[in-house]
């Protein structure tokens, strides 16, 4: 019987591991959405402009790449994490009062926020549910942003609105496969840190609803 007992032990302590991580991750992740929320609320009320919005993302960028990999593994990551939300959050507020000002911008934030939602909810759904290993993406995900990243800077200089929908829309696929690729890689143990995962995850969302208002503007003929 403990012989048994033995054999049992490790898969459970690493199923109660996988439980608790992905409890932390949503847990979290609800909190730095909600936390965007407000500061993006905050930043539209006050008409922040461009240039304070790039300082923000800039800023954001600083504390992904140099602080969140540093203290991750401690309760300053917490803080960290926040930080790096609550900045994009803020640098958001310029661009929802741009679409705001068109006629029916409060419906594309709207639609851009459910089918943000939908996707998050219904992929995570799907990986958690089947427990499919997703890791296999790795190679693809990396060369389609390789792809997304030339795309987008040739269309710096061409300025095409077909090649902008086209890189919204490669985004919001290669983001949707990151949800599936970053869930997975908490529920098979790649990722242990519900804080990177939260990082992770939050990246995935707040990409799919940049660009899922740049989609929806340009088929409803704002753009």
């Amino acid at each position: 019987m403990q012989q048994r007992d033995a054999l049992f032990q490790p898969s459970t302590t690493s199923a109660l591991a996988v439980n608790k991580v992905l409890k932390n991750t949503y847990m979290l992740l609800g909190a730095t959405l909600l936390f965007s929320a407000v500061m993006a609320a905050i930043s539209m009320a006050l008409n922040v402009g461009q240039g304070a919005s790039l300082v923000c993302s800039i800023a954001a960028l600083a504390i992904l790449w140099i602080v969140i990999p540093r203290t991750a593994n401690s309760e300053k990551g917490l803080l960290a994490v926040f930080a790096f939300t609550g900045l994009l959050g803020f640098g958001l507020g310029p661009l929802l009062n741009f679409y705001l000002q068109f006629a029916n911008g409060e419906q594309i934030i709207a639609q851009a926020l459910g089918g943000t939602a939908l996707v998050f909810f219904g992929l995570s759904a799907y990986a958690l549910t089947t427990k499919k290993d997703f890791s296999f993406l790795a190679g693809f995900l990396m060369v389609g942003m390789i792809v997304i990243l030339i795309a987008a800077i040739a269309n710096i200089f061409l300025a095409m609105p077909v090649m902008q929908l086209a890189v919204s829309s490669a985004v919001i696929f290669i983001m949707s496969l990151f949800i599936l690729f970053d869930t997975s890689r908490i529920i098979h143990g790649g990722e242990r840190n519900y804080i990177l995962a939260t990082v992770a995850l939050y990246l995935d969302i707040y990409n799919i609803f940049i660009h899922l208002l740049s989609l929806l503007t340009t088929l409803n003929g704002d753009d």
